[in-house]
């Protein structure tokens, strides 16, 4: 059941520091809270540890595990037995049949070099890659000679607005930055770890990794140096964990770190990170990007979101950047101190934002002004025949597990303000709070016809809010398409049709759908509002630019983690074959709020105790039998209470010029997070 709005107060109350802990828990008891769920507010406090919760506070355990349900048991869920029929192209049509959950890959083109591996499939999360290795890392051989190779010319029709992965809020950003900052490891398509700064991936075997779960120690590669020179030690990754675990910088990568204790540097060229629990996910920490201590230091907490170094990054990767104008272009060239010497291959780097994924297509296979062109969003009927025309130039290649774009519903009232803060948590939503409500909503999309119509060969129907690792997606979950059933739905609700609009007392059904400007998102805005004036929803469409609803931006009422607006449309998806910090994105420790510089993840403002504790228990379990089945129930919770609308299970499309080699597309990174063994075929 999801938080009542007495206890949403309550908790940003705390969240916010305007209620002490002993209080919240005085009153968290009288509303009947569980221990647990009030052990994890307090924990998002910063206060589990020094206030004891009182024995008799209610205890709610996770529901127990269930092979196909996920162990959790369904209530009024939006699944269908009806019998296959059909999809109908219409979004007014009466009804579609139920499709069970779709594997996350698809094979490649027979022209393309490009492996499409399947997305989430593969061996034990966590284990060492067989390689074979770059001489700097990732997966090889790599160049042969520095330099050489011109100018690479890469387009994201999303353009960058900060450089430092830690606060960023999108892709477009991560991915820049990605040529500069380097991880310990990061994940291939198999899901296992490619050293990049390590100079081996800890195993229980080579005694990296405690047999307890309670610690992981790594060996870093000696004589690594930052592009200014200075060098890299282990003191930069204990430096990195101080950085994103201040709650004043508001990092977005922080719940990575949510289970450390503590980081420390034996010496130069070992880490030891030490957990709270014993704690399954010991490869979280650390494998993003690793930041600079020495120039840094003067940018924690308070002084993080505006300080210099997040638009001239300083790193230990294969580029430095020479120029970067947020929103439009950034120039590398080759780190002096890149310790191949060998590589890498392209002597500039010009990464160019803007535009839109028609005209990045074109830019790639028609008029070959560019190298590569990421996340080709375009409808088939445009694409194909770009591709068709110009395969000898360029080829198409798909990221697996890209992602599923899906409409998130917003639990908290975006137009009531509370401290100059609109979708405050302590302000329920009129009607999207109402889980029957969102049940009911469930049923409006046409998702096939979506996924025909804007994807083609690179979506299909989604049925919950991931599409990677296949192995923790509950096969019972399903989707339909049912007008009739959102309106029966909605009346037992008591939301009644007046005139045009439903409404209830003196509120009406009108709500706003906001997504990025792009041609395909604005097809799919087109067909829920009609969907939704049918079922008696008045829809106002609202596009923001991707360079504003992604950004990091405190002060800019667009982005997508400040959420003004009733409903909002993207893609989001785990970066890791571990989900956990995905999953956790929709817990109450992640709402966005102004106190924490709406820096968090839980965009819908949805708060579930008993998701919550799933999550924390996920957290902690060192059986991976178990630990599945909590991830399991975790997205069982989800599709019950109806918190996104899941639309596409996607594969990410891109284009490159034919010429290139190296490419090593995963689920899990960058596009370019091989870039360093990129090389042009002569």
């Amino acid at each position: 059941m999801a938080t009542r709005p007495d206890s949403r107060d309550l908790i940003q109350q705390a969240l916010s520091g305007r209620l002490g802990r002993r209080e919240f828990i005085k009153r968290a008891v009288a509303l009947g809270c569980s221990a647990p769920a009030i052990a994890a507010v307090l924990a998002a406090c910063g206060g589990a540890k020094s206030t004891p919760i009182p024995t008799n506070a209610p205890v709610t355990p996770p529901a127990a595990a269930s092979p196909r349900s996920g162990g959790v048991s369904p209530v009024a869920s939006p699944t269908s037995a009806a019998a296959a029929s059909p999809v109908a192209a219409s979004p007014t049509a009466a009804a579609t049949a139920t499709t069970p959950p779709v594997a996350a890959a698809s094979p490649t083109s027979a022209a393309s070099p490009v492996a499409s591996p399947s997305a989430g499939a593969g061996s034990t999360i966590g284990s060492p890659s067989k390689g074979p290795f770059g001489a700097a890392g990732g997966l090889g051989p790599g160049p042969q000679r520095r330099g050489g190779g011109g100018t690479l010319k890469i387009l994201y029709w999303q353009a960058p607005t900060i450089l430092n992965p830690h606060l960023a809020q999108g892709t477009k950003d991560t991915d820049a930055s990605r040529p500069v900052y380097e991880p310990l490891a990061e994940f291939d398509d198999n899901n296992q770890l490619v050293p990049w700064l390590a100079a081996e991936i800890p195993t229980r075997e080579n005694g990296g990794v405690a047999a307890d779960g309670m610690s992981v120690t790594w060996k870093l590669k000696p004589g690594v140096k930052w592009s200014d020179s200075q060098p890299f030690t282990a003191r930069d990754c204990v430096f990195t964990w101080q950085y994103v675990t201040n709650k004043e910088t508001g990092a977005a990568t922080a719940d990575n770190y949510a289970a450390v204790a503590k980081v420390e540097a034996p010496d130069d060229t070992t880490v030891k990170v030490t957990f709270k629990e014993p704690t399954p996910g010991w490869f979280r920490p650390l494998t993003d990007a690793i930041l600079p201590e020495h120039v840094f230091k003067d940018g924690v907490g308070a002084q993080a979101r505006n300080f210099p170094a997040n638009l001239k990054p300083v790193g230990t990767g294969p580029y430095k950047v020479d120029s970067f104008t947020p929103g439009d272009t950034i120039m590398f060239s080759i780190n002096p101190n890149w310790r191949d010497p060998n590589g890498p291959f392209w002597d500039k780097v010009e990464w160019k934002g803007g535009g839109d994924p028609a005209s990045a297509a074109r830019a790639v296979f028609s008029s070959g002004e560019y190298d590569v062109a990421w996340n080709l969003q375009v409808e088939p009927s445009v694409l194909n025949p770009i591709v068709q025309r110009n395969s000898r130039q360029a080829q198409l290649g798909f990221q697996p597990g890209f992602g599923v774009e899906q409409v998130y519903l917003n639990e908290s009232d975006p137009n009531k303000e509370v401290d100059g803060e609109r979708s405050h948590f302590g302000t329920p939503h009129p009607f999207l709070v109402d889980k029957a409500v969102r049940q009911a909503l469930q049923y409006v999309a046409d998702r096939k016809a979506i996924a025909q119509a804007g994807y083609g060969q690179s979506g299909d129907p989604a049925t919950t809010i991931l599409n990677a690792p296949t192995s923790i997606i509950p096969p019972s979950l399903t989707w339909e398409y049912n007008l009739g059933k959102v309106r029966e739905m909605l009346d037992a609700a008591g939301w009644k049709m007046a005139g045009q609009v439903r409404a209830k007392g003196n509120v009406q059904m009108n709500v706003v759908l906001q997504t990025t400007a792009n041609p395909v998102r604005q097809q799919e805005q087109l067909i829920l509002k009609d969907a939704l004036a049918s079922v008696g929803v008045h829809a106002n469409l609202k596009t923001v630019d991707s360079g504003v609803f992604f950004s990091s931006d405190p002060g800019n009422p667009d982005t997508a983690a400040h959420f003004y607006a009733d409903m909002e449309m993207f893609t989001n998806g785990p970066t890791s074959p571990d989900p956990q910090s995905y999953t956790a994105n929709w817990t109450t420790a992640q709402i966005p709020s102004k106190a924490n510089g709406w820096g968090l993840n839980n965009y819908a403002r949805y708060s579930n105790p008993t998701y919550d504790q799933l999550v924390a228990a996920s957290a902690h379990e060192l059986d991976p039998a178990k630990r599945q089945q909590l991830f399991m129930q975790q997205l069982k919770v989800l599709y019950d209470d109806a918190v996104v609308i899941p639309l596409v299970a996607r594969k990410g499309p891109f284009g490159y010029n034919s010429t290139l080699e190296g490419f090593q597309p995963s689920p899990w990174s960058a596009l370019v997070w091989n870039l360093a063994n990129w090389i042009r075929r002569q």
